[in-house]
């Protein structure tokens, strides 16, 4: 019975994480909904300035001139809330983490946001006025470059999720080393399949230009030796980070004995 009282509680507390989330996110996108056509804009600027004097993007659908936007403002409201939502996912979660856990989910987490906004950075700021010079430049004589909107939206979502997760390289390496899952050694030996695999991605996830592969495997290849040379700085200096392999998994009467204190500590709240 008790067991039950614990797993509703738990659920009626996710519950109200997930609205607080929710509104968060709901609020925000009201506040820039008036700004939505600006929102588009500033992420359309890159092609914009790549396109010859007077040339322009189409939308070819009816209602693409508003949903577009919108789901610019969407997006955007989600990044902007997302440290909130973050919190939120954090408060839920802590309770049942240890002491080590804790210290190591914050700062990686922290980390992975930071590293994210920067890949997206990149590619806007770098990236795409390479590739949409490059698209446009190569276009036959004649033909006017004058992308769909909508189609433009899906390659900027697709290009800033590519180096998002590119920047997180990083993080994943020290995570797996501070966890013990991978040595140092292993990371090292593993570099000459890194080097292939980041050529690999480049050519996946790129125009078919040879300078915008290079300016996604380049990072994802120097973003893997940084994570290395860190992973090993790191745990240079915290030995007392135990590997995953000295846990020990709770019996089911550890497990109950810590879901009281837990709800105990709740309570007390």
């Amino acid at each position: 019975m008790d067991s039950q009282i614990t797993f509703v509680s738990h659920l009626l507390e996710l519950r109200d994480r997930l609205l607080r989330a929710s509104l968060a996110w709901i609020v925000l996108f009201v506040c820039l909904f008036p700004w939505a056509n600006e929102l588009y804009a500033l992420l359309a600027q890159p092609m914009l300035d790549s396109l010859p004097k007077g040339g322009q993007m189409i939308a070819t659908d009816v209602v693409t001139p508003f949903f577009v936007p919108v789901k610019v403002a969407m997006m955007t409201a989600f990044l902007g809330a997302l440290p909130y939502i973050l919190y939120q996912v954090w408060t839920f979660i802590a309770p049942g983490l240890y002491a080590h856990e804790k210290r190591l989910i914050v700062p990686l987490t922290v980390a992975s946001l930071v590293l994210f906004a920067c890949g997206m950075a990149f590619a806007y700021f770098l990236v795409f006025p390479v590739v949409f010079g490059f698209v446009v430049g190569i276009a036959p004589q004649g033909v006017a470059v004058m992308t769909d909107i909508n189609k433009y939206l899906d390659f900027v979502i697709t290009m800033f999720m590519a180096f998002g997760i590119t920047f997180e390289v990083p993080i994943v390496v020290i995570a797996l080393a501070l966890m013990g899952m991978v040595t140092i050694a292993q990371f090292r030996e593993a570099r000459p399949y890194v080097v292939v695999g980041a050529f690999v991605i480049g050519a996946i996830f790129t125009p078919p230009d040879v300078i915008s592969q290079l300016m996604l495997a380049i990072p994802l290849w120097l973003l893997y030796e940084l994570g290395v040379v860190v992973a090993e700085f790191v745990l240079r200096h915290k030995k007392d980070v135990p590997p995953v392999s000295d846990y020990q998994p709770l019996s089911d009467a550890e497990m109950d004995a810590e879901l009281d204190r837990i709800e105990i500590e709740q309570k007390g709240k």
